[in-house]
């Protein structure tokens, strides 16, 4: 076997530390992956994880170009001069008959963040358009809009992911790390082992609330009233830190106001959580030495999730929490590089270093970077649905660029957003897989992959990461750092753009410099030596910053802001036509839009397919038995699973994971309706029916999937 080199797992926000190393060919060839022990994941992996190395060699693997000249013909093989050309010319058209934002890049936050700088600077440089947003917006975007509003800067986690071990209560709101990211378990183990009390707000009795000492269980979308209530009996029973709150925090009088419309008995009615069960969780966030609330999608992705977020934030501020040892307020981060693809440009209305597009010395500082005039640069542009629904349309992307994402199958109201790519004059897809979304297009890129790449990731904690080059690509697969490239060259902006990965990361250092996300200290070396660097990092001389807020906010006055939030209803309620609620989630042996791990046998084998869980007794109302097929129908599409019944969900409500596409994308009955703060799509409510399926069954094909 060769020397394993150490890398990190191609999957979640927690970047476990991996090892890849060679076969030998009288051991069956191929590559193998251990744990590493890396300070995230201290060795352990998860399926995925340890399944990984099945992806590299994959006979599904695309190493050519495909092109073709209408959809209505198969693909065809290209040289890559051909499928770029073919690109170049599409993009250039579509500018020249509409405009410079009717060409597009839909980009995704599983990319490095070199790539993700690229991709951003690439858009603004190269094509001049404000047409870039990508698949973060519909995981992180609502708890990063309330952690800007108040405390100043969005760092998922403002301290490591081992300070868990060592909080006595920690609240879990809408997160089911237990399934979605067993590694950091843990951390929440060694807590209990320490006499730890765990708390879990889901409509779900899922893995992580079986490990935990109470499980609040409401109604989807009533996490905001509950929070609120929550505060409104920490006012009645003196448990707020008033010192705290005095001196670190603004705008306290105003939500303590609000909050009175909260009695116990009315949140009862709204989130159906016992009043005593909330009395008991209160006492136990407040009494702690030291309390964690961690906040996931379940609370997030809704129509007010920025506003759920800040009515949770709004008692960590008011039980004194943030900056104080061991204690706060954080969000799980989902994607592999959700943190840092969020930070250098990827989103419609930011730069590089978290900085914002609208702001003119933002504009001016990376400008000079990229040695181009600032008003050169666009302003912002349309969030991720917005851009997606409005693809083919007068003042819409005509032509569009898709990087590791798979938005037929991982955004809202799935089949329209299908019809909207087919009305492109161009549609490309860089991928490793034929992904439903690559299916649909006229050019295929074939790009590297997580073992065969060179770059850095930034994880849940804020920790900036080597991803180390372990294995070869196969001829005829490119980075998308070089494509994009290659690209730029083509429309006369190539004197900008260099596909080496290091020393693109160097030019994001520079870009960064002085912003929120603060990288200029940082550098490969460096990470390398220390085992990650959290940002800010502004000079070489500094240490780092593991924990934020312990002296001051990132605001101007240093202090946090509480904001006033209500609750109000989901987008879409159950009516007499579809009675029933609909959540989404990802399940314990697939990842995102399963475009990975739906081609990697050991886990297709634990899960060949989708699931939706039902109650008994909504199943035995149904006459539906448990295994048999069922059809769910909302507004905007319908989808056909097996029905699985568990008690452990609520009887008004049926849950399905999003990881299957054709007939079983889920993502076709989910509601588009967006928070009017992060654009973040309303993917955990929509009002469903839920039939037994005819006895014949339907053709749904398979589908596959992406990067995404």
């Amino acid at each position: 076997m060769s020397l394993p080199v150490l890398t990190h797992c191609p999957y979640c926000s927690l970047q476990c530390g991996m090892t890849v190393t060679a076969r030998a060919e009288d051991d069956g060839g191929g590559w193998a992956v251990e744990g590493a022990n890396f300070p995230t994941n201290r060795g352990g992996l998860c399926e995925k994880g340890l399944s990984a190395a099945e992806l590299l060699g994959h006979p599904d693997r695309l190493t050519t170009p495909l092109v073709r000249g209408s959809r209505r013909e198969p693909f065809r093989e290209a040289t890559w001069d051909e499928a770029l050309d073919r690109v170049a010319t599409g993009l250039r058209d579509a500018q020249q008959r509409y405009g410079p934002d009717a060409a597009g890049l839909f980009g995704g936050g599983g990319m490095t963040n070199e790539k993700a700088y690229q991709a951003g600077k690439f858009a603004r440089v190269a094509l001049r358009s404000a047409a870039i947003d990508y698949n973060g917006r519909f995981c992180m975007s609502s708890a990063a809009a309330a952690a800007n509003k108040a405390f100043g800067v969005d760092r998922g986690m403002p301290f490591p992911l081992s300070d868990i071990a060592r909080a006595d209560t920690v609240l879990l709101v809408g997160s089911n790390p237990g399934d979605t990211m067993p590694p950091a378990m843990r951390w929440f183990a060694a807590g209990r082992e320490r006499g730890a009390t765990h708390l879990v707000v889901d409509p779900r009795y899922t893995a992580s609330a079986a490990a935990a000492d109470v499980h609040l269980q409401p109604v989807p979308g009533t996490d905001l009233a509950l929070a609120n209530g929550l505060l409104h009996l920490a006012i009645k029973h003196r448990l707020v830190e008033t010192a705290y709150v005095a001196e670190r925090t603004t705008g306290w009088d105003a939500v303590k106001r609000a909050t009175r419309q909260y009695w116990p008995d009315r949140v009862e009615r709204i989130t159906g959580v016992p009043v005593e069960v909330m009395e008991r969780a209160i006492r136990l966030l407040a009494e702690s030495r030291a309390t964690m609330i961690l906040s996931g999608r379940g609370a997030e992705q809704h129509a007010k999730g920025s506003e759920t977020a800040l009515a949770w934030i709004n008692l960590a501020l008011a039980l004194g929490l943030p900056g104080r040892p061991y204690s706060g307020w954080a969000t799980m981060t989902g994607q592999g590089n959700g943190q840092g693809g969020r930070e250098h440009g990827q989103k419609a209305d930011q730069l590089p270093g978290y900085r914002m597009l609208a702001d003119p010395a933002a504009r001016e500082h990376v400008a000079r970077v990229w040695g181009v005039d600032p008003d050169e640069l666009p302003q912002p542009g349309l969030s991720a649905y917005e851009m997606l629904d409005r693809l083919g349309t007068d003042g819409g992307v005509r032509a569009l660029l898709v990087m590791a994402s798979n938005v037929v199958v991982s955004a809202p109201r799935a089949d329209h957003v299908r019809e909207r790519l087919g009305a492109l004059d161009l549609l490309v897809v860089s991928d490793i897989f034929l992904s439903e979304t690559a299916a649909l297009a006229d050019v295929v890129l074939p790009c590297t992959q997580w073992a065969e790449e060179d770059g850095t990731m930034t994880n849940v904690e804020g920790r900036v990461l080597r991803r180390r080059r372990a294995v070869d690509a196969p001829d005829g697969a490119r980075s998308d750092l070089a494509v994009l490239a290659d690209l730029a060259a083509r429309l006369g902006r190539g004197a900008h753009f260099d596909a080496d990965p290091a020393t693109v990361f160097e030019e994001l250092r520079r870009a960064s410099a002085g912003g929120k996300a603060d990288y200029a200290g940082i550098s490969w070396e460096r990470i390398e030596a220390e085992r990650g660097v959290f940002w800010p990092c502004p000079d070489e001389a500094h240490e780092g910053t593991p924990r934020l807020f312990r002296d001051r906010f990132a605001t101007p006055d240093g202090r946090a802001r509480f904001h006033v939030v209500h609750h109000r209803e989901a987008a879409e309620t159950p009516d007499r036509e579809y009675p029933y609620r609909l959540t989404t989630g990802r399940s314990r042996g697939h990842y995102q839009s399963g475009t990975q791990t739906r081609r990697t046998k050991a886990l297709l084998d634990a899960e060949p397919e989708p699931v939706v869980e039902i109650h008994p007794d909504l199943a035995t109302r149904l006459g539906i038995p448990d295994g048999a097929d069922v059809v769910l129908r909302s507004r905007r599409g319908t989808a056909r699973m097996r029905a699985r019944l568990a008690s452990t969900i609520r009887p008004d409500t049926v849950f399905a994971p999003f990881h299957w596409g054709g007939g079983q994308t889920i993502n076709a009955l989910t509601n588009p309706a967006l928070d009017p703060a992060s654009r973040m799509p309303e993917f955990k409510i929509c009002a469903v029916d839920v039939t037994a399926a005819p006895e014949d069954p339907l053709d749904h094909p398979a589908g596959e999937e992406s990067t995404a």
